[in-house]
């Protein structure tokens, strides 16, 4: 039981956590290496055209995207910006997202978040709740001046982690007309708070800030960043479900990706510590536009939809599909928290996210 614990408590490390970099390059310019080949986890469609982009944020930060054009088509189109899951690249779910909506009529941009992937950013593999919430609305900056999209018609998608800054940008952001958040992750409160809430209190949150404070001293002093390890390999047998089905997807030719931090070496083990005590969805509840929330009925993760929903509506769900105003919860029977990263079990909601985006970017 006691060995089950510590790798639930290491696996929330992984996904909150981060290979050594020199503390010396922090601030060099990145020039962005770009692959030209078809390296997703995916197949390609012939129903889309794709090609790759490049924009920066507002922090001066170059995000590489991949952009997806629905063939035969003419005038300005609805567009979708789409990133997630945490740690994870574009090449593996976002992108996988992007290129269905594009086949269903949609301009589609998945791209790669600062500091991860092809993105510029150094050092690499850091997280922010203002600069990953800045990414998606550089996104929306970047599509609004594309002479094939209608500015007014723009939407986002936010994959698990992503989720909650999807949601975070639709709260900061009314240029986004509609907003989904598939199988989604609050990093604020799991970071603050553990799993299932199991690290809720002042003495727990004090152990963690005291201890990435002494890696910041001991990063500093080696002049290289510690990282935390991706998905626990190879998977103990008394790992709990969940961290199997994250080894299903990104430890397996399913999901594997190079360069996808939770394939690979994970986060910085500092990297997400400014999520300890900046909550992103302290201003859900006054999003004005539409949300659909997107998550499995037997996923370890739901609790962060179910939250969020009663964050914005102050309806708390009851376990099943409900729709509040203009914010709805979809709950897929029988699914779990990876099902909706691909197609392997048909459980991504394709219909769904048309006619909602159809609907909403009218």
């Amino acid at each position: 039981m006691k060995h089950v614990l510590f790798m639930a408590v290491l696996t929330s490390f992984m996904l909150v956590s981060c290979n050594y970099n020199n503390l010396t390059n922090a601030n060099k310019t990145m020039t962005l290496q770009l692959t030209q080949q078809w390296d997703k986890t995916f197949p390609q469609s012939d129903k889309v055209d794709h090609k790759k982009v490049t924009f920066k944020n507002r922090y001066g930060i170059e995000l590489a995207a991949d952009m997806y054009l629905p063939k035969g088509t003419q005038g300005r189109l609805p567009a979708i910006a789409v990133c997630g899951p945490f740690g994870a690249v574009k090449e593996q779910c976002s992108g996988l997202y992007a290129q269905h909506m594009a086949e269903r009529g949609f301009i589609t941009l998945a791209f790669d978040p600062s500091f991860t992937g092809e993105s510029g950013g150094e050092p690499r593999r850091m997280a922010s709740p203002d600069i990953n919430t800045e990414d998606f609305l550089a996104a929306v900056d970047y599509l609004s001046v594309q002479d094939n999209v209608d500015p007014q018609r723009i939407g986002i998608i936010g994959i698990c982690g992503w989720g909650g800054m999807a949601v975070n940008a639709a709260a900061l952001d009314p240029r986004i007309r509609a907003t989904v958040a598939s199988t989604m992750y609050d990093m604020s409160h799991v970071n603050a708070c553990g799993y299932f809430d199991s690290e809720d209190s002042p003495e727990q949150r004090m152990e963690k800030r005291r201890a990435l404070a002494e890696q910041r001293t001991r990063d500093f002093g080696s002049g290289s960043y510690k990282r935390a390890g991706g998905v626990v390999d190879p998977l103990p047998e008394d790992a709990p479900f969940f961290v199997k089905d994250y080894y299903d997807y990104y430890k397996t030719k399913r999901g594997y990706h190079e360069r996808s931090g939770n394939s690979t070496d994970g986060w910085n083990v500092t990297g997400c510590q400014s999520f300890l005590n900046q909550p992103i969805l302290a201003y859900a509840h006054e999003i004005e536009t539409p949300v659909l929330l997107i998550h499995g009925e037997k996923a370890h993760s739901r609790y962060f939809s179910e939250m969020t929903f009663e964050k914005m509506t102050g309806v708390k769900p009851d376990g099943k599909s409900m729709t509040v105003g203009n914010k709805e919860l979809l709950i897929i029977a029988n699914a779990v928290h990876t099902d909706l990263y691909d197609d392997k079990n048909g459980r991504i909601p394709y219909d769904k996210l048309e006619e909602f985006f159809r609907v909403n970017l009218r």
